[in-house]
């Protein structure tokens, strides 16, 4: 099957390609765009109609040229951008033309909306200009807000990031148009830099449409800052010293499942954020809360081991890029964005306040600091300290980043991670450090090298405290490749990161290609993607002890719409016998093969109603499978959207009584009474249990970085258990006072 996919991509690639020019992946100074901020002159007024003065007489930037569908030719629409200041902000003005503005499309308004499924205006701004880091700023056509933080031309992405910015846009007859303030000191810049970076991308989603100011070739995104423009004339402008204190109230009545009253508490808290030096952020948080957190979305679970969830709180979300250390950056391409890599990532801040079973553990503190020296050093470092549940000590974290520019897109880093548990020795009976270093090299031929050392130190533990990691990476318009391996030690141990296996050695390969024959996207392909993604694993002493073959083959539509067929062979061993389902034998240890045939797919997101799936068929442990992964959204407006998914896998493995069926449903809904009011609600059902959990949040921004919630959480079983169903109430404010 395998060899039959590449005969067919070899074949495919031979087809003649729809006509365009190629956009250059590397960049000169001397062959930059560069555009003019002039001084504002008068008091602007943020409404969104480009009618003071300045905005006629300051320099434009226009001949936007496309990534997306026919890189490399004209933008099919004007967009015409400035950007103008005044003492305090930064202001950026846009009037995006459209020959058809009735179709503009506008699906969400919620804060840090999805861009790709609606018309988009986004700029971004390498305030250091050093061609890797950045902000973004983004708004569609009814004043939505989103920003991120990048780092390493998006190798992190943080879209948790906020800052205090104003935007407003208006609808005309001939399109619509844009006018953003970004205060000075919602940034963090090198006084002495008289030039940014910046570039500025515009969606034009009916016709699935991708264009930049400063030319992008269709592999990358806005995050690649090596191919920004320049912005000159900016003033000697300080970022001042950005003091924000933000402390909240709440209180909660919470009754637990099968009990009969309720327990209340009444807490309080403060987050305070400083700009200290000219290029750090102190952030300081007490006593901090989550309980406005969105819930997990649960999963059916058919490995050996635990699922992985990813961190949503605030706290923990803000400048993580820096304390990553892992993969070179995918492909701007991929239909879904990648999930770190579970095999090991190094720091994964949930193992701070969270238990294994998912239990909030109480956070007494925390203190990070963050920032950028003049030689290009990025230095992270976070203290933080827990309670300990019932019956358990409390906690002390600490971790210590270090990550230094090197050449053209490149750095080397070290990091140092610790836990020690309080109260039992001078360091704790129980601690656990993690120290190592990292390379990421941008090599000639936009070849991307990422690897890392690591070691650890636990108790009553020598040998085989370690893990390493290489990978070779190449992302191009018609190929990529990416090749490594990894190797974690049998006593490898980070209570700071997520891992599967330890005393395991793995190589993985992930090879494709993306034709785009002419005759195709006159049939509405506008790419196909033959690809392979290999993961090999072994123990130390050179056993099998897992393997999958991905070989898929990738059709991606005009429309935003993707179908992909697969055939996925696998091998797992098990050392210890697990329990696949509840009301099934524990599957024995031993060596497990089987092959799985996956179609799946979604439509365009961009409609009303839209929706996607997964259906899988063939083996899965000692038995078979039929597996369906399906959701419907209606989305009526883009102040509403209605979403339900279906998980449900029948299995029949070779074992007594090991027939079973495991579903999951959920359903999520959202209203956007307007850009600073939303509700939403997550609702799921385990039929196999029978328990019904829901969450609704009410969120009011009710001035910049200054929120109300109000939560409601239950959980009950859906047949008649004479049990009161837990239940809890919560509402909390947030108020940010700024100096």
């Amino acid at each position: 099957m395998t060899r039959g996919f590449l005969r067919l991509a070899v074949c495919l690639a031979c087809f003649p390609l729809g006509l365009s020019a190629q956009v250059s992946d590397t960049r000169s100074d001397a062959e930059r765009l560069h555009l003019r901020a002039v001084s504002a002159g008068e008091a602007m007024r943020l409404d969104g109609v480009l009618d003071e003065a300045i905005w006629r007489s300051a320099p434009e930037a226009t001949d936007f040229v496309q990534a997306e569908p026919r890189e490399g030719r004209p933008a099919s629409e004007r967009t015409e951008v400035r950007v103008v200041y005044d003492a305090d902000n930064l202001y950026v003005g846009a009037v995006l033309y459209d020959s058809a503005p009735d179709g503009l499309v506008v699906t969400d308004i919620t804060k840090d909306f999805q861009e790709t499924a609606q018309d988009a205006f986004s700029v971004i701004l390498d305030t250091f200009r050093d061609r890797r880091n950045g902000y973004v700023f983004a708004t569609n056509p009814e004043g939505a807000r989103a920003d991120q933080q990048v780092a390493n031309e998006g190798r992190e992405i943080n879209a948790s990031w906020d800052a205090v910015w104003r935007v407003r846009t208006s609808r005309t007859a001939e399109g619509w148009s844009v006018e953003m303030e970004i205060p000075f000191r919602a940034l963090r810049f090198d006084e002495s830099v008289e030039s940014w970076g910046i570039n500025f991308s515009r969606r034009i989603r009916r016709k699935n449409e991708l264009a930049y100011w400063s030319p992008v070739p269709r592999a990358y995104a806005l995050t690649r800052l090596s191919l920004a423009g320049d912005l000159d004339g900016l003033p000697d402008a300080a970022a001042g010293r950005d003091l924000r204190v933000k402390p909240y109230v709440l209180g909660a009545a919470i009754r637990e499942t099968g009990l009969d009253d309720y327990e209340t508490r009444q807490e309080a808290g403060v987050d305070v954020k400083a700009r200290v030096f000219n290029a750090f952020t102190l952030d300081v948080t007490v006593n901090p809360d989550f309980a406005q957190v969105e819930a997990d979305v649960q999963q059916v679970n058919l490995t050996q081991f635990s699922q992985f969830f990813p961190e949503k709180r605030e706290f923990f979300l803000e400048n993580s890029g820096l304390f990553y250390v892992g993969d070179a950056a995918r492909n701007n391409r991929v239909v879904a964005v990648p999930t770190p890599d579970e095999d090991l990532l190094l720091f994964f801040s949930r193992r701070i306040g969270v238990s294994d079973d998912g239990q909030a553990i109480p956070i007494v503190g925390g203190t990070r600091l963050t920032g950028r020296l003049p030689t290009g050093t990025n230095v992270g470092a976070i203290i933080m300290r827990t309670e300990g549940l019932p019956g358990a000590s409390g906690s002390d974290y600490g971790v210590v980043r270090v990550r230094q520019n090197v050449f053209t897109g490149s750095d080397v880093g070290a990091i140092a991670m610790t836990r020690n548990v309080r109260g039992e020795g001078p360091l704790g009976e129980e601690y656990n450090h993690v120290y190592g270093a990292d390379a990421n090299l941008r090599l000639p031929g936009n070849v991307d090298w990422s690897t890392y050392l690591v070691g650890t130190e636990s108790p009553r533990v020598e040998d085989g405290q370690y893990a390493w990691r290489t990978s070779i990476n190449r992302e191009g318009n018609f190929a990529h490749i990416k090749v490594g391996a990894m190797e974690l030690g049998e006593n490898f141990r980070d209570d700071l990161g997520f891992f599967r296996r330890t005393g395991v050695r793995k190589y993985f390969v992930d090879f494709g290609i993306r034709p785009r024959p002419a005759s195709f996207q006159r049939r509405g392909v506008r790419e196909m993607h033959p690809h392979i993604v290999w993961n090999f694993y072994e123990d130390l002493g050179g056993r099998i002890t897992a393997k999958r073959l991905h070989s898929g083959y990738t059709f991606f539509m005009n429309d935003g719409a993707f179908w992909e067929l697969s055939v996925n062979p696998a091998f797992e061993r098990i050392e210890q016998p697990f329990r696949i389902a509840r009301t099934v034998d524990p599957i024995p240890a031993g060596g497990y093969g089987w092959v799985e045939s996956q179609l799946r797919g979604n439509s365009d997101p961009s409609r009303a109603l839209s929706g996607g799936f997964t259906a899988i068929a063939g083996g899965l442990w000692s038995g078979t499978q039929r597996t369906v992964n399906a959701n419907l959204t209606v989305r009526p407006s883009y102040r509403f959207f209605l979403e339900t998914r279906l998980q449900r896998t029948s299995a029949s493995l070779d074992l007594p009584d090991a027939d079973f069926v495991r579903t999951f449903w959920t359903f999520r809904t959202n209203y956007s009474f307007n850009t600073n009011m939303f509700v939403d609600a997550l609702v799921q059902f385990d039929p196999g249990t029978d328990q019904l959990n829901t969450n609704v949040r009410f969120n009011l921004i009710h001035r910049p970085l200054s929120d109300s919630f109000v939560v409601f959480n239950e959980r009950r079983f859906a047949r008649e258990t004479g049990l009161p169903p837990g239940r809890g109430f919560t509402v909390k404010g947030t108020y940010m006072v700024a100096f």
